[in-house]
């Protein structure tokens, strides 16, 4: 059990932390969306490169907003609840599992 419940953490730690890089490459997704960066420029390029298909996916479903392109915020919102709903609840019940195990008696 304890096994169960030590690989729930580490799973739930580990899509924590990927989901906050994805936070922070969108976070700069938005800021270079402001400025006219080169783009060529290798960081450019795989900044773009790893938050395009997401976009894609969510511009597809928003209706548009004439000017205002808010795909990347409902992104970043929907980033933030994953992480507060899937990994806080992965974290909880392996917490939960870890101090729920009996002790084991020794044989006699």
């Amino acid at each position: 059990m304890i096994l169960i419940a030590n690989l729930l953490i580490g799973i739930a730690q580990l899509l924590s932390s990927l989901i906050t890089i994805f936070i922070i490459l969108f976070i700069a997704r938005a800021i270079l969306s402001w400025v006219s960066p080169d783009p060529y420029n290798p960081i450019v390029r795989f900044i773009n490169n790893c938050t395009d298909p997401i976009l894609y996916r969510v511009r597809q479903k928003m209706p548009p907003l004439g000017m205002f392109d808010l795909s990347v915020l409902v992104v970043i919102l929907l980033l933030y609840f994953a992480q507060m709903v899937i990994c806080q609840s992965l974290l909880e019940y392996g917490e939960v599992l870890k101090h729920s195990v009996l002790p084991v008696l020794p044989l006699q």
